[in-house]
């Protein structure tokens, strides 16, 4: 099926309760966040737990990453969501709550087993709307779904203080896990001369690998400086504001929040190329999506950094668009739309004598 307009949603403001997939915010800069802080006045937002997933009052279920509710690091909680999963699915289906999907990757950064994929791909079958967020995603043929571009940060952090920049600081920030490529840029760092430049490194690692790792490249290169945990977005935004450069190196790279808080701070952010950062760079303008091909290397780098040395300090990128109440208001349509599609569907298959 082709991409759904959102004007063909039901003009009628009615109120929603929304299911989200995920924990309640905690920090400004969650999604979680974001979709409260510009939800339409109609849309209450509550999040998950399993009681209310299989049974609370719910007119709409929105998913994000739903392989999370698969896994657990516990075997026993991993086997019970295994079986709390499709219980979860085959309620929503009987009494007719839409799924809505926003495809913030097209696959799990880290794979999963068999049992896994099977729920997967049930989910996705069962899935009645997805929200795709850069027109680079390419939806599976089939599936309805609406383009709702992420928000910019520009308004959450209007009131917290950014230092100047260091010349030649180099960041990356928000979660490491394997995918996102530190040790390639730990490497491709190392190999530039300069003691000018520096490096940042500041998230929460995943697993006990990449700590050791960057605590030896912290060792062996005074340079580096690192803050492995999670920060306050206070202390997110001054590292972000000192740093002439910011480097997100993933290997697999689709929607990505950090690089929107890059830009929403007015830095300039270095990534790999892609379709969805090749027009995101389009739509922000000259220097602020600087792509690289390839392997991230210290040539990279070095022209990447030298390209942003002499920009004017006071530019920002375009973000027009990306407001939250704009996507707040676009996601309620996408709700009500939602549920047009699932009463459509339940009553072809009344009229064909199915469940």
């Amino acid at each position: 099926m082709s991409e759904l307009s959102l004007d063909e949603a039901p003009s009628a403001r009615t109120p929603v309760r929304v299911l989200q997939s995920i924990n309640a915010p905690s920090g400004p800069t969650e999604y979680s966040s974001q979709l409260e802080f510009g939800r339409a006045a109609e849309t209450t937002n509550v999040y998950f737990s399993w009681p209310r997933a299989l049974f609370g009052r719910v007119d709409v279920f929105h998913a994000h990453w739903p392989e999370y509710w698969i896994r657990n690091s516990q075997p026993v909680k991993a086997a019970l969501q295994k079986v709390l999963f499709p219980l979860m699915l085959v309620r929503f289906r009987l009494t007719g709550v839409p799924i809505v999907r926003t495809l913030h990757n097209l696959t799990p950064h880290e794979r999963g087993g068999r049992l896994e994929a099977l729920l997967l791909a049930l989910f996705d079958r069962w899935t009645t709307l997805s929200i795709r967020l850069n027109r680079a995603t390419e939806v599976p043929a089939g599936r309805s779904y609406v383009t709702i571009l992420h928000g910019h940060y520009v308004d959450r952090f209007a009131d917290l203080p950014r230092p100047a920049v260091t010349p030649g600081r180099v960041l990356y920030f928000g979660h490491i896990r394997p995918y996102k490529g530190v040790d390639t840029l730990i490497d491709a760092f190392r190999a530039l001369e300069g003691d000018d430049h520096s490096l940042r490194i500041v998230g929460k690692p995943k697993g006990d690998e990449l700590p050791a790792l960057i605590g030896a490249a912290e060792v062996a290169d005074p340079r580096i400086g690192s803050r492995l945990e999670f920060v306050d977005d206070d202390v997110m935004v001054a590292e972000v504001g000192a740093s002439a450069l910011v480097v997100l190196p993933y290997r697999e790279m689709h929607n990505s929040g950090a690089l929107l808080v890059a830009l929403s701070l007015g830095r300039p952010a270095l990534v790999p190329r892609s379709p969805a950062n090749e027009a995101l760079a389009a739509e922000t303008g000259d220097g602020w999506v600087l792509q690289y091909d390839g392997e991230l290397t210290a040539d990279i780098l070095r022209k990447a950094l030298t390209d942003v040395a002499n920009r004017d300090p006071a530019a920002l990128p375009n973000l027009d668009g990306r407001g939250w109440a704009v996507m707040g208001e676009r996601h309620y349509r996408a709700y009500l739309l939602a549920g047009e599609l699932e009463q459509a569907r339940r009553r072809r298959r009344r009229r064909k004598g199915g469940a």
